[in-house]
């Protein structure tokens, strides 16, 4: 039986709407570990990695050389601890299921799980994730993690954030619809493979997401899935930090989450970006927890 370890990682450091750092009580409050034992799946939870509240630290306390990024500091030390716990929990031969809290924790979630393994890594978003300090219109790391795992931009100096040694050809994001103009960019200089919501809308999210697993898979030991709840349109998921309409649909989001479970590859996967002070009903949290079912195997028949 497969082993989920259940690991929290509360932080609110990237948005201007507070409250994502309550995502992970509202998913384990959805039931997560009731849904993932229906699955076949035995879930441990492993608690939180303490999270400094944003309100008591100061934004500014550590820089880089150019551009700004708001609680680096926090960030750094959460993302640390946080790929210890992911890489302690595949040491003993279990997937760490990591619950945010905002984008950034993604930082600590692909360098844990890349530390002994060559991994490829699907980003399920509206956002492309890719701007840097010196590009970012608003400072905001949730808005810069992917840049930072890969070492773009001031990230390619500053070992924290890109020590997973992810290839970008290994990489892709999958559901764009917002994107910033220099962060565009960005994204065309790497090998980083992009699919917009308008090749799903033209090509059906099936195709899109095994073309997406194809690219995640050659070549490496693994499977890590980053799934920010925004990917989907705000009608299914209305509580989430930015959300961006015309996303996916529930039957779509379940259906690339079926593929996932079907190429029994996963290593690790994350939930990021709910906010519970916007959702309705605890919705999204319980979205949240079904979509890491079907990421697991959970089937119909």
């Amino acid at each position: 039986m497969t082993t989920v370890r259940i690991i929290g990682a509360p932080t609110d450091y990237g948005a201007n709407r507070r409250g994502v750092d309550m995502g992970p009580s509202a998913i384990r409050y959805a039931g997560l570990a009731e849904e993932l034992e229906r699955t076949g799946v035995e879930a441990v939870d492993d608690g939180d990695v303490l999270a400094p509240h944003a309100e008591e630290r100061d934004p500014d306390a550590e820089t880089l050389p150019s551009g700004r990024a708001k609680f680096l500091r926090e960030t750094r030390e959460v993302v640390t601890s946080l790929a210890d716990r992911v890489e302690g929990s595949l040491a003993d031969g279990e997937v760490p299921l990591v619950l945010g809290g905002d984008h950034s924790v993604a930082i600590g979630s692909v360098t844990g799980s890349a530390r002994d393994a060559e991994i490829g890594v699907v980003w399920f978003d509206a956002h492309g994730d890719c701007n840097t300090p010196e590009t970012s219109p608003s400072g905001n790391v949730h808005g810069m993690p992917l840049a930072a795992v890969l070492g773009i931009g001031e990230f390619a100096d500053v070992a924290w954030a890109n020590a997973s040694g992810l290839r970008p050809e290994n990489v892709a994001i999958v559901g764009l619809r917002d994107v910033d103009e220099r962060e565009r960019k960005a994204i065309a200089e790497t090998d980083v493979t992009t699919f917009t919501m308008s090749d799903i809308d033209e090509r059906g999210i099936t195709n899109v997401v095994d073309d997406a697993l194809d690219v995640a898979t050659t070549g490496t030991d693994g499977l890590h899935v980053s799934l920010d709840l925004d990917w989907l349109d705000p009608r299914e998921a209305p509580g989430v930090g930015t959300p961006v309409r015309g996303g996916v649909t529930y039957r779509e989001a379940h259906s690339a989450l079926e593929a996932v479970a079907d190429r029994d590859c996963l290593r690790s996967i994350e939930l990021v970006e709910i906010n519970p002070i916007l959702d309705e009903r605890n919705e999204t949290a319980s979205l949240a927890v079904e979509l890491a079912a079907s990421a697991l195997g959970k089937q119909i028949l």
